[in-house]
């Protein structure tokens, strides 16, 4: 499962978490990092980049969404938005959800990829700045991460 770093990181931008779901049997089936940085209001802004297999519901279930999937036709018409993986762009779109939070999802690599925004305004980083993802498992790469304290908007152990 890839684990999404936007990188290079947004000026003053912070690595706050890590999260994966799965099980011993089935092995990590989402991965979630947790970023923290200035809003383009005031403030500070949270923003969580999820991998996931299809039908596993962490991406939605912090997108505040019902289903465990974006639901049908979130993909229709332009992409709101764009991200770079591995030097390709990657179409991500709007999806409903609460208003205290920006929410796009697509696909990459065969697997949902989400990113969820606090506050909503926050998600003008994803729709403007084009931003490029790496796995952090990859190997051919010596990253020196900044970190800020623990987000508030992981899930717990229990959830």
């Amino acid at each position: 499962m890839p684990v999404w770093l936007p990188w290079p990181l947004p000026p003053g931008w912070l690595v706050t978490g890590f999260a994966e779901a799965g099980d011993e049997r089935t092995g990590t089936r989402a991965s979630v990092v947790a970023l923290a940085g200035p809003s383009v209001t005031q403030g500070p802004a949270d923003l969580l980049v999820v991998a996931e297999e299809p039908g596993v519901g962490l991406g939605a279930a912090l997108a505040g969404l019902d289903g465990p999937d974006p639901g049908e036709g979130f993909d229709r018409g332009p992409a709101h938005a764009k991200v770079h993986i591995l030097g390709h762009p990657t179409p991500l779109w709007c999806v409903g959800g609460p208003q205290d939070r920006a929410v796009y999802a697509g696909e990459a690599l065969g697997n949902w990829l989400w990113t969820v925004a606090w506050p909503a305004e926050a998600g003008c980083l994803i729709a403007l700045s084009q931003l490029a993802l790496r796995d952090l498992r990859d190997n051919d790469q010596e990253l020196d991460l900044p970190y800020g304290a623990s987000s508030p908007r992981l899930p717990d152990d229990g959830d």
